[in-house]
């Protein structure tokens, strides 16, 4: 493996621990949302899974609509305890940027597939600032998440400071051994 894909697969696999601990809520919030979107698209299969994908044109909607529930929820729940963070917010960001996409660019332009907003504005800019507000909060709030680390109270960090302790064991272990008699 070359000096650089360590350094990515670092980045990815021991992200920073130091983010503060008031970082659990965004975990929480982004987390959570993430779990129940995906759980939805099994429950409510019509309008939130296979149904919604097929009205937007995602190709093989009922594959996809599946797969995607899948990464949700996988990625919401290691969001909420902080574990692999880092990794799990790579393919969260790609949901929202896709989500954007295929939901809000039709409707700037007018030719949406899915049920009109309730309440003016029905298309149009000003209609997807008020539609896109959920997805922007979760990219921007995952964004931030594979930016800053987990935080102090994540299972990430748990492990950091469990690899740190035993590094020191052995490094102490170590020293011992190496002392004169």
């Amino acid at each position: 493996m070359s000096a650089s894909m360590r350094r990515v697969a670092r980045a990815l696999l021991e992200p920073p621990v130091d983010a503060p601990r008031s970082t659990i809520l965004i975990r929480i919030l982004v987390g959570s949302v993430f779990l129940w979107e995906g759980a939805m698209k099994f429950v409510f299969p019509a309008t939130q899974g296979v149904g919604r994908f097929t009205k937007i044109g995602i190709p093989s909607p009922e594959v996809m609509a599946p797969f995607v529930g899948i990464v949700e929820i996988t990625g919401g729940i290691l969001l909420l305890a902080g574990l692999l963070k880092r990794l799990a917010a790579i393919p969260l960001v790609i949901d929202m940027l896709v989500a954007i996409a295929s939901t809000k660019v039709p409707l700037l332009l007018g030719v949406s597939r899915l049920p009109a907003p309730p309440v003016d504005p029905k298309s149009g800019f000003w209609a997807v600032l008020h539609e896109i507000r959920s997805d922007e909060a979760q990219l921007l709030g995952c964004t931030f998440l594979l930016v800053v680390g987990p935080g102090a109270w994540a299972l990430d960090a748990w492990v950091a400071r469990r690899r740190a302790e035993s590094e020191h064991v052995v490094s102490r272990e170590a020293l011992v051994a190496s002392a004169p008699r």
